[in-house]
């Protein structure tokens, strides 16, 4: 295994990744609610075609909107990578699917395990996480060597 180092950018990372943890800690301390996004879409998604939205669906659909809207500001600073799939369009649903059942089956997403429920200490998400990286590690394994 090698490292590209060309590619290295641990400033703009360290960054991100005290964004996603100060947006994560606001949105619990301010709101009480975790920040997983699978829970902040489901719910909303529901109410917002029946027209039924409530204060709690705007407070997440506005939090979902915020996190596709935030790499616009971005690209004042940096380019944006370039989006390359070569998966076909069966295997892209398939894998959707497959991690939509994933995330009902362990009650949340990476998001809500691996960034709020890992900085709670939770036991549940800890096992969830362990069980994404495993599945993650085992899938790669799979399709690269075999």
């Amino acid at each position: 295994m090698s490292f590209d180092w060309s590619h290295f950018t641990p400033w703009p990372s360290l960054a991100g990744g005290l964004m996603v943890g100060l947006s994560a800690a606001l949105f619990l301390l301010s709101l009480g609610r975790i920040a997983g996004i699978s829970g902040l879409i489901a719910r909303p998604l529901l109410t917002v075609f029946t027209g039924n939205a409530g204060a709690p669906e705007r407070i997440s659909i506005a939090f979902v909107i915020g996190l596709i809207g935030a790499s616009w500001p971005w690209r004042l600073w940096a380019d944006l990578p370039t989006v390359i799939v070569t998966a076909d369009t069966r295997s892209l649903v398939l894998a959707g699917l497959l991690v939509g059942v994933g995330v009902r089956m362990g009650q949340g997403c990476t998001s809500g395990h691996g960034v709020c429920g890992l900085s709670r200490w939770s036991l549940r998400s800890l096992v969830n996480v362990g069980a994404f990286m495993s599945a993650g590690m085992l899938t790669v394994y799979l399709i690269k060597h075999l």
